[in-house]
């Protein structure tokens, strides 16, 4: 649900914001999101659950399809479909094999006496190296007009 709305919300922010701080406030998000997860838990915490889950929305839309827009914009129109594929290769394919690896090496330097993943250091792990991302992204990244 969340998704469906910041999708609507989409050309309001975009129109208003521009491309490059829609993707930071994308960025932003996930960072917040993992922080989120990392401090949650099923009692008092809950509702950092849900709002972690809330913030999906906002992480997908203000990330990726602002970045495909963006990348719609840029790409010479006889190579839009192909750099599109490319972006969809780098990130669901190229992207999530190395998430998945790196994951794997961080979930495992967490794990307690009873072999069970300590999650909180492993969440902010996420949200470090979102954060770090989201600070070069905002130091280098130039929109052109």
């Amino acid at each position: 649900m969340s998704e469906i709305g910041f999708m609507l919300a989409l050309p309001f922010f975009l129109v208003r914001l521009g491309l490059k701080p829609m993707i930071l406030i994308g960025m932003a998000a996930w960072v917040l999101r993992y922080v989120l997860f990392a401090f949650a838990d099923m009692e008092s915490n809950l509702f950092m659950i849900y709002g972690g889950i809330a913030l999906h929305g906002v992480c997908y839309d203000f990330l990726f399809v602002s970045a495909q827009i963006y990348l719609d914009k840029k790409a010479p129109a006889h190579l839009r479909s192909s750099a599109q594929a490319f972006m969809a290769s780098a990130t669901y394919g190229v992207g999530m094999f190395l998430g998945a690896y790196i994951a794997g090496l961080v979930g495992g330097n967490y794990v307690n006496a009873d072999s069970m993943h300590d999650w909180q250091p492993i969440w902010l792990a996420a949200a470090a190296g979102s954060a770090l991302v989201l600070g070069l992204f905002a130091v280098f990244f130039r929109e052109s007009k």
